[in-house]
């Protein structure tokens, strides 16, 4: 055998790409070690809930209905904050990156308001709104939008310039080349922003519920830190990441489906 023969690459599998394990295999993997870990740590004597006394905590908190209960709450608030944020964000985010005048109207306040913590403005909030629903969902809202708006901004100032003069050239009036050239270029980023916006809205929300709520996961992982109670406190961390992944699961499928068009890796 040759050296060049010896240093040959090894030819690719049929295809043109080599074989990559399943995804849902590696989620798996990764979970357990994760979970072999976290128990590796407790018994280790670092003051952690063993995941069995977990599992068991969230079996007595689904039994009484005090589990479903809170999540329910809590999913109800980030639904109605980070689709309501999501919704103005993308129409803000159109306005702004389409007429210079709304980008010079809104943008100031944009930038001076994503500088300031939306719970900084609980306080205020609270003041203002009462104790209901209102000013819970309120900050969530404010979360959601700030972290999407951007994202929606940049998608449409970032669509490719030639595409538009085609259009024009082809005899689009700019309804038609909003509609079919600047929207489908700047979903991913809306998507993006989006997941970004999922995210601020669920932390926003834990630490809102810590005023003022009557249930909820924020307000019952509250309730066990004062009795020391750390099972329940990871029962309501565990929610809070179960729910939010599979949220941005869904919104990874809507994306999906909605950039079909583009290639992916």
């Amino acid at each position: 055998m040759t050296s060049a023969q010896t240093l040959a690459p090894a030819a690719p599998r049929r295809g043109g790409r080599p074989r990559r394990p399943p995804l849902l295999l590696l989620n798996a993997v990764s979970v357990a070690v994760g979970v072999a870990g976290w128990w590796a740590l407790a018994r280790a004597g670092l003051q952690l809930p063993t995941p069995g006394a977990v599992l068991a905590q969230a079996w007595a908190m689904l039994c009484d209905g005090t589990l479903v209960d809170d999540a329910a709450a809590s999913l109800g608030r980030v639904l109605a904050g980070f689709l309501l944020g999501s919704a103005v964000a993308v129409v803000v985010g159109f306005l702004m990156g389409w007429y210079t005048v709304a980008r010079g109207l809104f943008e100031p306040w944009i930038q001076f308001f994503r500088t300031i913590p939306p719970l900084a403005l609980l306080p205020l909030v609270l003041v203002l709104l009462g104790i209901d629903e209102t000013p819970k969902v309120f900050v969530i809202f404010l979360a959601a939008f700030l972290s999407c708006v951007i994202s929606t901004y940049q998608g449409v100032v970032g669509v490719d310039r030639t595409l538009i003069a085609a259009a024009r050239v082809l005899g689009a009036r700019d309804g038609t080349i909003f509609a079919r050239v600047v929207v489908p270029a700047s979903s991913p980023y809306i998507l993006v922003g989006m997941r970004v916006g999922l995210g601020s809205a669920w932390g926003t929300l834990v630490a809102a519920e810590l005023l003022a709520a009557q249930e909820g996961l924020g307000h019952r992982m509250q309730t066990a830190q004062l009795y020391y109670d750390l099972p329940t406190i990871f029962v309501g961390i565990v929610t809070i990441g179960v729910l939010g992944l599979a949220m941005d699961r869904l919104l990874q499928l809507a994306g999906a489906r909605v950039t079909h068009w583009q290639e992916t890796r």
